[in-house]
């Protein structure tokens, strides 16, 4: 007989029978469905983790651990080994919840409370609008360097923003999954074959998994450990793994590998551009510029040390970092934008009841949903303006704001959610998930109030 935990687990992995209402924080009661069938996790089915990952890791954080170990060679290796647990910490929790519960994650904000929406509409509303313009004049950026006198900057960049919205408006996620694998694969290639290039140090790069702290490392350890793979589409995990046709509990132990592989990979991108930071960065004192222009200094680089072939692979590498992450968002925060619109027009029509079925996303029908467009037309065209423009002063403010907290907003709603009665039983956390997700909230509060402190006030 399964136990009760079982039970709970069974009756909330398709959002009905047994569960609570949202907000009422009561444990969910056993009925009368047997406990899904457990499937037999396989390699083959690996993809919403790989799409995550490579949508989280872009041009920035790739030069962001490149300056890492341009200042401080391998003695930060620790910091990203440490920053690919505390990833799949937080993408683990937010599948579990969809599996577990048969509900997405923003419904299970909106039954923490008012103020969960709220924070939600005001950061994806101007978080879109801003990310849209960085998203494509990063992905432009190794267009420009590859195809010299072609284009310029701002037609490359909307190029790519149209090609996106085509891309996603065109294609469910399937088709999504596997051009992701795609860029991957090429970004894997690329940064692994770079690495090697530069030799790296083998003893030296053992004596970095030693837990060191240099002078002024602080907050450069602090970015590896958080900011690789670490933004919004976090929260998509579980959209896209029910996306994959994964909606219930039964497909807990596959999610579970989904996600290891995702970021086992994102960690290897990680350590081999830290190797190529401390190989040929730091050892001759070389520095490259912030944001996504570090990487073209890298590009430069490698053609006067390796050859033009070398710097072209790096170029396409870098092309297919900031692509897949402009894909990632605009199909996964989509998803997420179309869950909040159906679940608040649900709200205000039936109370606390008439919340759509999470198979909705299994089957597709969001991809194609008034709001999900919507979204992808509000990421794509408005965001052209400030192309032309420098960013308004007070969206720059609000926009770090905003940015800054929704990843101590994230781990600490999954904290909240997955240790209450909105979770059945057997799948809430145990002692090391619960300290995993304690100690990246405590992260990226730090981050948080430093992001804030070097906004332009």
């Amino acid at each position: 007989m399964a136990s009760t935990g079982e039970k709970g687990a069974a009756d909330g992995a398709d959002g009905t029978g047994g569960t609570e209402r949202p907000g009422s924080g009561t444990e969910a009661v056993a009925g009368t469905a047997a406990a899904p069938a457990e499937r037999k996790a396989s390699w083959r089915l690996v993809g919403p983790g790989i799409v995550v990952a490579a949508t989280g890791v872009g041009a920035g954080d790739l030069v962001a651990t490149l300056v890492a170990g341009s200042r401080f060679g391998y003695t930060l290796l620790w910091a990203a080994v440490v920053g690919c647990l505390v990833k799949i910490a937080l993408a683990e929790a937010t599948g579990r919840w969809h599996l577990a519960t048969g509900r997405t994650i923003f419904d299970g904000w909106r039954s923490l409370g008012a103020w969960t929406t709220v924070y939600f509409a005001v950061y994806v509303t101007v978080w879109g609008f801003v990310y849209g313009a960085a998203a494509m004049s990063s992905s432009a950026l190794p267009l420009v360097a590859l195809f010299p006198g072609l284009l310029g900057l701002k037609t490359w960049a909307i190029l790519c923003g149209l090609a996106g919205l085509a891309f996603v408006w065109f294609n469910r996620y399937a088709i999504v999954e596997k051009i992701m694998m795609v860029f991957v694969g090429v970004m894997f290639v690329v940064v692994l074959y770079v690495a090697v290039r530069v030799t790296p140090h083998l003893g030296d790069a053992v004596a970095g998994l030693l837990p060191v702290l240099p002078d002024g490392s602080l907050l450069y350890t602090l970015g590896l450990v958080g900011g690789v793979g670490g933004t919004i589409t976090m929260a998509a995990y579980g959209y896209w793994v029910n996306a994959k046709g994964w909606t219930d509990s039964g497909w807990m132990r596959m999610m579970r590998l989904d996600n290891r592989v995702a970021y086992l990979t994102t960690g290897v991108f990680v350590v081999a551009m830290l190797i190529v930071g401390a190989e040929l960065l730091h050892a001759a004192g070389t520095a490259v510029g912030s944001g996504d222009q570090g990487l073209l200094d890298l590009g430069r680089i490698l053609e006067e040390r390796f050859g033009a072939v070398t710097a072209k692979l790096f170029l396409i590498g870098f092309l297919a970092a900031s692509f897949s992450s402009l894909v990632g968002v605009w199909h996964g925060v989509s998803l997420l934008f179309a869950d909040f619109v159906e679940r608040t027009r649900a709200a205000r029509a039936q109370g606390t009841g008439g919340e759509p079925p999470v198979l909705e996303v299994a089957r597709g029908q969001r991809e194609r949903s008034g709001p999900f467009r919507g979204y992808l037309l509000w990421l794509t065209f408005p965001p052209m303006g400030l192309l032309w423009l420098d960013k308004p002063f007070g969206l720059v403010i609000a926009y770090g704001v905003l940015g800054a907290f929704f990843m101590p907003f994230l781990a600490g709603t999954l904290l909240w959610l997955l240790n209450s009665g909105r979770t059945p039983h057997r799948w809430r956390n145990g002692p090391l998930s619960n300290a995993m997700l304690a100690a990246a909230g405590l992260l990226f509060v730090v981050l948080c109030v430093q992001q804030v402190r070097e906004l332009p006030w």
